[in-house]
């Protein structure tokens, strides 16, 4: 085994006891990897659809097929929260649905995240008939009901969005950009995860943002002197321009390691077609009605992302890496995804699950207990199980 990959991986000494209460002594025992302390997602929005039955025909048919394909894959699923959608009218929040569909995922033991509660963009319109001490509070009074009433279905959250730009945003007018105004980057942001905090004290919460400049890392450290708690640090890595190199990545990385936090890449892509012109600043101005997947861009999308992911698998301090989105036509509507719309495999999930599901997990092994019932078990982070004559046990790497 690689040693690039060794700080994924661990051992442990476990005592197998028989069927009848004693040490199993001088026995074979199989042990097999059953689930991956890393967690590797994807942006799981058409599972809302599918989960609820909302959906019929031969569009229900390539949705379940694109929805069970996503479930080999990843162990890790972030739903959306997109507060304009989750509650149009105010009063109204779509609860039921994304609650649903979070406890469907948990029961199949999918970790699942919220993504975002604090976000300028896609944000509740009816916030602009408030005051700007009404739009704080009820967005405070959204976090605290949210992560309130999910609470065991959903424990990990983007809490806010993209905030380095938030207070400058400029296309058009939204009750968030002018809280953020008010009370400034670093007094909102506190003021978000305290409320979050206290609602779900054992949840994850995250910054995320897609500005990897300094000047994200500075609001960091800035937030992190004022006493603002957050678990991880998420960036986002939207490549419809091609993938970064290894230099930029490697730069994006140690900017961020320096905080010792977990580092979640929250929003992975690349597409699979013509690649999006260089001279486009705000990857919203480019969003041609036909984007179509290649031969050529889905082999180039595969290589990349393989390459990609081994980089970030290489360091220690990321924890998680979610895809962005699973199937074609997501945001912008891109070929990025790992699947197309009529539900044929890219070469890019195969890439991935070469990766996540074979080389990164243990292989069943096959060892022997001591005269004391133990034996040592060596393998990547996670939940395991040991089998032998009469019994099973499960444990954790």
């Amino acid at each position: 085994m690689s040693s690039m990959v060794a700080h994924r991986m661990g051992s442990e000494a476990i005592q197998v006891i028989g069927t009848d209460g004693m040490p199993l002594a001088n026995s074979e025992i199989t042990v097999r990897q059953l689930t991956s302390r890393e967690q590797f997602g994807c942006a799981g929005f058409e599972s809302v659809q599918v989960v609820n039955g909302e959906l019929e025909g031969e569009e229900k048919a390539r949705a379940e097929a694109r929805v069970g394909k996503m479930l080999e894959l990843f162990n890790f699923i972030t739903l959306p929260f997109y507060w304009g959608r989750f509650e149009p009218e105010r009063g109204k929040p779509d609860t039921a649905r994304l609650l649903n569909t979070a406890q469907w995922l948990r029961q199949k033991g999918i970790a699942v995240k919220g993504h975002p509660l604090c976000w300028h963009t896609v944000t509740a319109p009816w916030l602009l008939d408030l005051s700007n001490a009404e739009i704080l509070s009820a967005q405070l009074e959204r976090i605290k009901r949210d992560v309130s009433e999910f609470e065991g279905a959903i424990d990990m959250w983007d809490v806010i969005n993209e905030v380095v730009i938030m207070p400058v945003f400029d296309r058009y007018d939204n009750g968030v950009t002018r809280i953020c105004k008010q009370e400034g980057r670093t007094g909102l942001v506190k003021k978000v995860f305290d409320e979050a905090k206290q609602a779900n004290p054992s949840a994850t919460l995250l910054i995320n943002d897609f500005n990897m400049s300094e000047e994200y890392s500075n609001l960091i450290g800035e937030l992190l002197d004022a006493g603002v708690q957050f678990n991880a640090i998420g960036l986002q890595s939207h490549m419809h321009q091609g993938c970064w190199n290894l230099e930029k990545t490697e730069t994006v990385l140690a900017r961020f390691e320096k905080f010792g936090l977990p580092l979640h890449f929250t929003e992975v892509n690349l597409v699979s077609g013509e690649l999006m012109p260089p001279e486009i600043i705000d990857l919203n101005d480019f969003a041609p009605e036909e984007w179509p997947t290649t031969e050529e861009g889905e082999a180039r999308q595969a290589e990349e992302l393989s390459a990609f992911y081994k980089l970030l698998f290489n360091c220690p301090l990321v924890e998680a890496v979610t895809y962005w989105s699973f199937s074609d036509g997501g945001w912008l509507n891109a070929p990025a995804g790992l699947m197309t719309r009529d539900a044929r495999v890219k070469p890019a999930y195969d890439a991935l699950y070469q990766l996540i599901q074979k080389e990164w997990r243990t292989p069943e092994t096959k060892c022997f207990t001591d005269e004391n019932g133990y034996a040592e078990v060596s393998g990547f982070r996670g939940g395991y199980v040991a089998e032998y004559s009469g019994g099973q046990m499960e444990f954790h790497i």
